[in-house]
């Protein structure tokens, strides 16, 4: 055993001397020192020497084991050094490395596209927090604590009293709590609702909006978004107002436009039907602005909400909401 152990020695050092890549030295150092290596079995079998030989090859295999551990450092540490000396030379003749511009990702072109064209019409962008307390996020807007809406929200709970947000409406009842009317805000940011599936993702983004003045009116509401749909999609993109519920807005009406694949003749995308559902609105509801303390014999006003995600699909022909997130070059590089 003895012999076998310089051999194992001998044969080491010589497959050393030859490995030309890192790689290559790696599995030699778990040929003959990793756990089911050569010289590791030797260690484990030397019970079987008589018990004078025992100190002696155990000594001298420890010993190996050392030496052969800083051989492989040693060899490692010279063979990187190498390569970066390789990198480091500069063939002249080679064509210069271009560096690829960055792009914005779709969905900030479209939440910036959306805020120019309000902020052309008068609106002011404000933020607002995305862990927001169940008072902000349902009770100020109408959802009582035992209203079915609440259903329709599918929540995360971080407490009892504390969600991350289901939409940015939140901002509503913050901003009116500060400022007494005229109000003319949009909201963009964040939002997280428990749903994911090819166009639905836990976390997306919203714009809200809010006009609260004196005699403000649907056909007020109608007309600021017609002006932002013929802006966002051209003036001959055709929209619809559609009876709807919503417990912040009364009367409530969600928005169709014309499909921007067919043009209205009917397709896969729109069902057939000629028409996409874009965004949700109506008029403020009297709990709302009375839960802020605004006169509402005085004041009305109007609010609405859209899915930046779901207009950068339209706007753009984008089929799979996954992959926004999944950082593709190819993707992100058509924008």
């Amino acid at each position: 055993m003895e012999k076998n152990l310089e051999q194992i020695n001998t044969a080491a050092l010589k497959e050393l001397d030859a490995a030309d890549k890192t790689k290559k030295v790696k599995e030699l150092s778990i040929k003959y020192l990793g756990r089911k290596g050569e010289l590791t079995l030797f260690l484990r079998n030397i019970s079987q020497l008589p018990p004078e030989e025992r100190p002696k090859a155990g000594q001298r295999a420890n010993q190996i084991k050392k030496e052969l551990e800083v051989r492989f450092d040693n060899k490692i540490k010279q063979l990187k050094r190498g390569a970066l000396a390789v990198k480091d030379e500069i063939d002249v003749s080679l064509p210069g490395r271009t560096q690829e511009p960055g792009t914005l990702h779709p969905i900030t072109r479209i939440t910036r596209e959306i805020c120019d064209i309000f902020i052309s019409m008068g609106f002011d962008i404000v933020e607002g927090p995305e862990v927001e307390t169940d008072y902000y996020n349902f009770e100020a807007l109408n959802f009582q604590k035992d209203h079915p809406a609440r259903d329709m929200q599918d929540t995360f709970y971080v407490s009892d009293n504390i969600v991350l947000r289901t939409h940015t409406s939140p901002t509503q009842p913050r901003v009116m709590e500060k400022q007494d009317p005229p109000v003319r805000i949009i909201a963009p940011g964040k939002v997280y609702r428990c749903d994911s599936d090819l166009t639905h993702t836990p976390m997306f983004h919203q714009v809200e909006g809010l006009l609260v003045d004196k005699n403000v009116s649907f056909g007020d509401l109608k007309g600021t978004l017609t002006t932002f749909i013929h802006r966002m999609f051209g003036s001959k993109t055709m929209l619809r107002f559609r009876p709807s519920y919503f417990p912040f807005t009364e009367p409530s009406a969600e928005v169709d436009i014309s499909c921007v694949m067919c043009h209205g003749k009917g397709c896969r995308i729109c069902s057939k039907t000629g028409w996409l559902e874009i965004l949700g609105s109506g008029m403020v509801h009297p709990a709302v602005l009375e839960n802020v303390n605004y006169d509402t014999s005085r004041y009305t006003g109007f609010a609405f909400g859209m899915g930046v995600d779901r207009i950068a699909m339209l706007k753009y022909g984008i089929d799979d909401i996954r992959k926004y997130f999944e950082n593709d070059f190819r993707f992100l590089s058509q924008f």
